[in-house]
């Protein structure tokens, strides 16, 4: 006999290596349990949203399965807004919640399952007759769906004896479905379509997104590129994902440079893969030409944008191998566009004045300089705001899932700090950045001392502090509404970084971020987690936030930082 939580913790060992989470009454015992079975990491947090967001980032990381754990009632409410950005962005994670004791709700209780379904998110209740059963029934959904799954515990079953599994059940594998390519005549024969129309573009272009990056499309989609002699540019979600950097334009939408995204309106075909085509990639319309002939390769069943005129749905490696193929086929010739323009002029951004009028930091001039200093070997992971501007036109990444957006699905702020734990846990060699602003910093400033102690010296915060809610002030404000709910008095963050056992330091100049670099020319056992208070100026604007407020001039708006 052991009891339901040995059961439980024993099954989640063959199938998660790590739980993020804060302990309470409901999960006290799966934790103790955990932690004597030694084989799953388990990394205590400071809030239960930080544990969602923790084990969020861990997977999209790492590719591995995460799980975080929170007690019942108010601990499970704390996660709602984790629990639906993972929802939003399609991360299957586990979330291993207490609950209500199986003989009814108590006064402190709420209706955890209904909550959970209210953003999405299914919940599986273990029970005495199958805690196993139940655990690899949620993590297949999880992993077949893409989805956050709730594993509830009800209090009054945690402690009972159960029958032990044996090692056959405990290693019961998840049955999940295997990606399908184009399946059928009509698939097929769009395919075949495809590449007669790349084969014959005068200016072909492809566009990927993180979907092509999970597929592991990379590959087969830069053979399709020299092919056709395709220009290549991707999402903010799927940067680097083309072998041929040379002839990459960078990130389209609303974080590309100027010269870059001329040159996609003048795309005559264009093979989009792996991307929703939001509205901030497309820039609210204008990315692409309208003759354009628009073409989708997605795991969606129908095309996602309006101007897709042709759309293939399956697995994103699977189909560009046999689009691959096709062309190859056909004998396709590389139509010299690319090798007639100017790529790195085009993907280059301004650099900014320095200072600005107010006597603070021009963002765009931090954020060339910090880009210089950075070390190599890096994981960049963003809170929600006006600040992903910066970060993401000036911050190069080495692959895509070297960039972590937790909050932007969802349109949150405040999941910045917990997010560094995830990664620096996945990806134990490689230093961590964090991009968050002053709104998002404070709202996840109990999660500061998660990142000073997980990731100790191989973690870098980067706070841009202007003294508000940035994109409210830049969308509201323009209206003219009252800017004092706008504002936030100026925070030392460098000081509460140092407070938390970390170090920080208050950045006024371009001459102060040489800290930073004495900071990388350190083992990263020498030095202390960093955290750089950006002073900057709150009268530049992120372009992407003018091209926002232009698109949506007199129509109500909507940012991708809420």
């Amino acid at each position: 006999m052991t009891t339901l939580s040995a059961h439980v913790a024993r099954t989640l060992a063959h199938h998660v290596d790590h739980v993020f989470g804060v302990m309470g009454n409901g999960n006290a015992h799966l934790i103790d349990a955990l932690e004597r079975q030694g084989h799953v990491g388990y990394t205590p947090m400071r809030h239960e949203a930080g544990g969602v967001v923790a084990a969020d980032a861990y997977f999209r990381a790492s590719g591995r399965l995460a799980a975080a754990t929170a007690t019942y009632g108010a601990g499970f409410t704390n996660t709602i807004t984790a629990l639906a950005e993972a929802a939003q962005a399609r991360v299957p994670l586990l979330l291993i919640a207490g609950e209500a004791p199986t003989s009814g709700l108590r006064p402190w209780d709420v209706d955890q399952n209904a909550l959970a379904s209210a953003v999405g998110v299914r919940t599986y209740t273990v029970g005495r007759a199958d805690a196993g059963g139940t655990v690899v029934l949620a993590i297949e959904h999880a992993l077949s769906y893409r989805t956050p799954v709730v594993l509830a515990l009800p209090y009054d079953v945690v402690t009972t004896d159960v029958v032990a599994l044996d090692d056959g059940e405990a290693r019961l594998e998840p049955r999940v479905a295997r990606p399908q390519g184009p399946s059928g005549e009509v698939a097929r024969a769009r395919v075949a379509g495809f590449a007669r129309a790349l084969a014959t573009a005068e200016r072909p272009l492809l566009l990927a997104g993180r979907g092509a990056w999970l597929s592991g499309a990379g590959p087969a989609l830069g053979r399709v590129a020299d092919l056709t002699g395709a220009l290549t540019t991707t999402t903010a979600l799927g940067r680097n994902l083309f072998p041929r950097p040379e002839y990459d334009l960078g990130v389209a939408g609303g974080f590309g440079a100027d010269g870059a995204m001329a040159l996609i309106h003048e795309a005559d075909v264009a093979l989009v893969v792996g991307a929703s085509l939001n509205q901030f990639t497309m820039r609210y319309g204008d990315l692409l030409a309208p003759r354009a002939q628009v073409l989708q390769i997605d795991a969606a069943a129908s095309a996602t944008h309006p101007q897709v005129s042709g759309f293939v749905s399956g697995d994103a490696r699977l189909v560009a191998e046999a689009l691959s193929a096709e062309l190859e086929g056909l004998g396709a010739a590389p139509s010299g566009w690319r090798d007639r323009v100017e790529v790195t002029a085009a993907r280059t951004y301004p650099r900014g004045a320095g200072q600005c009028a107010d006597g603070r930091l021009d963002p765009r001039s931090a954020a060339a300089r910090i880009a210089e200093l950075l070390p190599a070997d890096r994981i960049v992971v963003a809170d929600g705001g006006h600040f992903l501007g910066w970060s993401n036109m000036y911050w190069p990444v080495a692959a895509p899932d070297r960039v972590i957006m937790v909050g932007t699905a969802f349109q949150s702020i405040g999941l910045g700090f917990p997010s560094v734990a995830g990664a620096a846990r996945a990806n134990p060699e490689a230093t961590v950045v964090l991009t968050t602003g002053d709104g998002g910093g404070l709202m996840a400033a109990a999660d500061l001392e998660s990142a000073v102690r997980v990731a100790g010296g191989r973690g870098l915060a980067v706070v841009w502090n202007d003294g508000g809610y940035g994109a409210e002030i830049h969308v509201y404000g323009r209206q003219g509404l009252a800017p004092e709910p706008m504002l936030i008095p100026q925070v030392d963050f460098a000081a509460l970084a140092t407070a938390m056992g970390g170090e920080g330091v208050a950045v006024g100049t371009l001459e102060d971020l040489e800290a930073l670099a004495s900071w990388a020319a350190r083992p990263a056992s020498a030095r202390p987690f960093l955290l750089l208070d950006l002073r900057i100026s709150p009268t530049v604007v992120a372009p992407y936030m003018d091209e926002l407020l232009r698109a949506s001039a007199g129509a109500q708006l909507t940012s991708p930082a809420r």
